[in-house]
């Protein structure tokens, strides 16, 4: 049996230089949980849990019809009110804006080949078997970024700014607008990783 393998079969999605460039991204789905507040509440680790939780489900049950797949990285998309937060440069937006108003779109990307079907019935499983309850608003999810300014954050969280910085100088050379929700990828595992030793990867759609 052939396991599809995400961060190989799309390179360039999971890849990006420590200096901005410019990326053109297609189409794709994913497994998908909407919330709002500071990510260091229990609240957001909750909600990464039953993400997983669902995803492994998927993976298992896939599997078993031989079609199995490696569970990507985790994402998310992050946004804000910006009718009561406006006027916010891309840096200043994380030291302004109270995390608790923070909200996000945790993201794992799944196969073309995972079904709604598939989802569902992995939801059911988890909230049965684990009692993950926040898994009924787990849900598959479509998405298309288009052109993107990207670049590689290495190191804590907290010093993203300073890469958005980048970001920004970059874009405003480029004559490129933001157009969209500002995306994350995480390619270190947070919960483990050294913060000085985190990669994440920072991206804005812009046209």
């Amino acid at each position: 049996m052939t396991k599809t393998d995400l961060t190989k079969l799309y390179k360039t999605y999971y890849q990006a230089s420590k200096n901005p460039e410019i990326i053109e991204l297609g189409a794709a789905q994913y497994l998908s949980l909407v919330g709002k507040g500071d990510p260091s509440a229990q609240a957001f680790t909750d909600n990464i849990q039953a993400l997983y939780a669902t995803a492994y489900a998927i993976k298992f049950q896939c599997k078993e019809a031989g079609h199995d797949f490696v569970v990507p990285k985790l994402e998310a998309l992050w946004w804000f009110d910006a009718t009561k937060y406006n006027n916010l440069s891309i840096a200043a937006t994380p030291l302004k804006v109270p995390r608790s108003e923070w909200e996000y779109r945790l993201l794992i990307r799944m196969p073309d080949f995972v079904t709604g079907a598939a989802v569902t019935a992995a939801i059911a499983a988890v909230v049965h078997k684990k009692q993950l309850v926040k898994a009924q608003d787990i849900e598959l999810f479509s998405y298309w970024e288009g052109k993107c300014v990207q670049v590689l954050h290495v190191g804590p969280f907290d010093r993203e700014p300073e890469t958005l910085e980048q970001i920004a100088a970059f874009s405003a050379l480029k004559g490129l607008v933001k157009r969209g929700l500002h995306h994350e990828i995480y390619l270190s595992d947070f919960r483990k990783t050294p913060q000085e030793r985190l990669k994440t990867i920072l991206r804005e759609p812009v046209f």
